[in-house]
């Protein structure tokens, strides 16, 4: 049972090595000459392309009632299409 829990050991070194390094970057990058800003924006972007996936997520949902819809439009026409082709037939 040892042998399974060595990869998760090492999984969890590497894991918070990688999140250490990734916070000192961030922590350098905004000590930097306009390295505020520049992490402003990437925090606004971010927060941009969470909204954008949101939004993309509910056109799947919107795409299939469309399908519905035309569906039900389809099914309608072909019940009123004898009734119009009776009605103009000339006497």
């Amino acid at each position: 049972m040892t042998d399974t829990t060595k990869p998760k050991t090492s999984e969890k070194d590497f894991v918070t090595r990688l999140a250490d390094a990734g916070e000192e970057a961030l922590q350098r990058l905004a000590e930097l000459p306009g390295g505020q800003k520049a992490l402003t924006a990437m925090n606004d972007l971010r927060a941009r392309v969470d909204e954008l996936g949101k939004k993309v997520r509910g056109i799947d949902a919107l795409e299939e009632r469309v399908v519905k819809l035309e569906k039900e439009v389809a099914a309608l026409k072909k019940a009123k299409a004898p009734a119009r082709g009776q009605a103009r037939k000339p006497s």
